[in-house]
């Protein structure tokens, strides 16, 4: 079977070096050679916008020969000249794509942009040409019906499976007409979700407030008035404080600024980006995207965009979700109910004669914390120096499984904060390598997000170690401190670190089935479960130090933590809810939306009765999650994997943190083996039973609240 793969690679990879065009001969390209650096990188400092058009494009001619030559294949077909092929097909362009998709997201400029929109229908049609290949599909669906007589181990079914269900649902058995159609469909999307993605980062850097008057800088915290005052220094505005759009600044003015009209100017900035009838509205986009979804599906055989996405799922159907997002919603909505009345009753009893406003809710929210627990996020902020709590993320890792993490300091990184460390095995060997960056940028999508350069894979039984990278965007040092995170950022970079273990610890034999190629609701299960060791005073210990004092944190500030852990958990999680349900309302839609995008919006959530002082996490024209970002009819994902985290961490609280036993079992279970099982089958091996959703409630302190149905 070996010779079988063999001799389709040879035959594609002959055909592919014989047909280089003048724009690629003499290998000037550096994606056209091996790189030659250390662990096989991507030769950062060589890579220059101009290599990607041309490298993208002969990655699509090799990627086009390679299926050729599966296709006209003499040999009948079988699993390893087929389906093993097929998978290790394409390679060219998948590292000169995931390069180049990375920058556009990570470091991106106008010219990349430029490429991205330019190269985005050359490469759906490449897609689309590899889907709908009729002579590929007719040997793939040979290799399935015959696949009882191959005798293959269990991975090599799942991939099977997942090749032949990927072809018939991209389209392979429509007719001629109908696949034209999709063709169209796809090249449109292609587009349309860059431009949401585009559009999105140049409103968020288009806003700037700029405060000039030092009175009006009264309740914000000093470092974040140092921020504020280098921004404005690196914009040319000395002597004034600028805040941005960019959540370590706009989230803790909104927190903290006394100057209420300041508060609601940047408010209504950030919930209006993508929503200002200018070249970069969304509203058109959104809803051409919403619709062109549906019409995909329902060509496809499927009633709404939601049910051809939930089928590949663990939830499986809208219905599902809904279920769950029902469940949470009623307590969720009354606890925030309770919250804002409480705040209301605080801002009364400071004599304001005002009412509670959306633009209200994180300041009053932080004097309500600082009134029933005497808690003050700034008295926490000193602990959390980022260099220290990197350190509590290595340690913990180590003490679960071994690893350890050592910078590379000559090594080529996309950008100068983009630090890269290599992962080790405890025994010293080599695991993966990841590359970590930190701090917002313009040219840098906002969010937090895991992603690879390559992906795991085994190549003669040999492992070849992923290149994973986590981006984040998290609050800048100053001129006086250094970067000290909030409580929410700490939990992110461990979120963020769980994906990344999914990454590097993957042990699997075929790419396609590697790391995180698993399905959205059960892809978050990993990074969860690691924020859960971010918050128990054990772990806190040996990572909270304050920054100037060496200090470890207090035994008191851990208790004010821990006892205001669910505070503020209605607003978050109804803030959740309402933007999954507004995903959903989106993507069940089984007719074409007609109304306008405030209209559409205003009715969802009047529909489950969301009250006026919170508005969804995203609102649409913002929603980059589902219209750029690969979740759509997926962002209930989080909330679906917190279930099957919180009862997955209660195997550790009913052991030990770092009982060495389940560590191991949650790794073989679920870290290594990526994509090759039923993802309830993984979990059931490694918790012993299905997840119920007791500890999730009682972690948001949501089960004291009686739930009744959404409205």
């Amino acid at each position: 079977m070996k010779q079988a793969i063999m001799a389709v690679a040879t035959a594609a990879a002959l055909t592919a070096s014989c047909g280089e065009d003048d724009e690629t001969a003499g290998f000037t390209n550096p994606f056209f050679e091996a790189y030659q650096t250390p662990f096989e990188v991507p030769p950062f400092d060589k890579i220059t916008n101009e290599h990607f058009v041309p490298a993208l494009k002969e990655g699509m001619k090799r990627h086009q020969e390679e299926v050729d030559a599966i296709v006209n294949f003499s040999e009948p077909p079988t699993f390893d000249n087929t389906i093993a092929a097929l998978d290790a097909s394409g390679e060219l362009l998948e590292r000169v794509n995931r390069v180049f998709s990375n920058l556009n997201s990570a470091h991106t400029n106008d010219e990349l942009q430029a490429i991205a929109k330019e190269m985005a229908p050359e490469l759906s049609q490449h897609n689309d040409n590899i889907n709908l290949n009729a002579g590929l599909f007719e040997r793939i669906r040979t290799v399935w019906e015959n696949r009882e007589k191959e005798q293959l181990n269990p991975e090599q079914l799942k991939l099977l499976e997942k090749k032949y269900r990927a072809f018939i649902r991209n389209g392979a058995n429509l007719s001629d007409e109908d696949k034209e159609k999709l063709r169209e469909i796809n090249s449109r999307l292609s587009v349309l979700s860059l431009q949401f993605g585009q559009n999105l980062l140049a409103e968020t850097n288009d806003f700037q407030l700029v405060v000039d008057r030092e009175e009006d800088l009264a309740g914000l915290p000093a470092e974040l008035r140092e921020a504020a005052a280098d921004e404005a220094e690196a914009r040319g505005e000395e002597g004034t404080w600028i805040f941005t759009l960019q959540n370590p600044s706009v989230m803790p003015f909104l927190q903290y600024a006394d100057n209420r009209e300041l508060r609601k100017k940047i408010w209504e900035a950030y919930k209006n980006r993508g929503d200002r009838d200018n070249d970069r509205d969304n509203k058109d986009v959104l809803v051409e995207i919403a619709n062109l979804r549906l019409k995909r599906a329902n060509l496809l055989g499927y009633k709404t965009h939601a049910d051809y996405v939930l089928e590949e799922t663990m939830s499986k159907n809208p219905a599902n979700v809904l279920t769950l997002l029902d469940q949470l919603w009623a307590p969720a909505l009354a606890k925030a109910t309770e919250e804002k009345n409480e705040m209301q009753a605080l801002l009364e009893e400071e004599g304001e004669d005002l009412e509670l406003a959306p633009w209200d809710w994180r300041y009053y929210e932080e004097k309500l914390r600082q009134k029933k627990f005497d808690l003050d996020e700034q008295e926490v902020k000193p602990y959390f120096a980022l260099d220290k709590v990197q350190e509590g993320v290595f340690m913990v890792v180590n003490k679960l499984w071994g690893i350890t993490l050592q910078e590379i300091p000559d090594i080529p990184t996309y950008h100068p904060e983009a630090k890269a460390y290599e992962v080790k095995e405890a025994d010293g060997s080599h695991l993966g390598l990841l590359y970590m960056d930190f701090h917002p940028r313009p040219s840098k999508r906002g969010g937090a997000w895991m992603t690879s350069y390559r992906s795991q894979k085994t190549i003669d039984g040999e492992r070849k170690a992923p290149v994973i990278s986590i981006v984040c965007n998290f609050s800048k040092p100053t001129g006086n401190a250094p970067a000290l995170l909030t409580f929410d950022e700490v939990t992110t970079f461990f979120h963020e670190f769980g994906h990344a273990l999914h990454g590097l610890m993957s042990n699997v034999q075929y790419r396609s089935l590697a790391g995180t190629s698993v399905p959205r609701d059960f892809v978050e299960l990993p990074s969860q479960i690691m924020e859960n060791w971010a918050t128990e005073p054990e772990v806190l210990k040996q990572y909270a130090f304050h920054y100037e004092t060496g200090e470890v944190i207090p035994d008191g500030l851990i208790e004010k933590l821990q006892k205001s852990g669910t505070f503020g958990q209605g607003f978050g999680t109804t803030e959740y809810l309402a933007a999954s349900l507004l995903d959903m309302d989106y993507h069940t839609q089984e007719q074409a939306i007609t109304v306008s995008v405030a209209d559409f919006e205003n009715a969802s959530m009047e529909r489950i009765g969301l009250i006026d002082e919170i508005i969804p996490r995203y609102r649409s024209t913002y929603f980059q999650h589902i219209f750029s970002g690969g979740y759509s009819s997926g962002y209930y994902s989080y909330i679906w994997s917190g279930v099957l985290d919180t009862d997955a961490f209660q195997a550790f609280k009913e052991t030990d943190l770092f009982d060495a036993e389940k560590a191991e079992l949650f790794r073989k279970e679920i870290l290594e083996r990526g994509g090759t099982d039923d993802p309830m089958t993984m979990y059931v091996n490694f918790r012993g039973a299905e997840p119920k959703i007791d500890a999730l409630l009682k972690k948001r302190g949501l089960d004291q609240v009686s739930v009744d149905t959404r409205k």
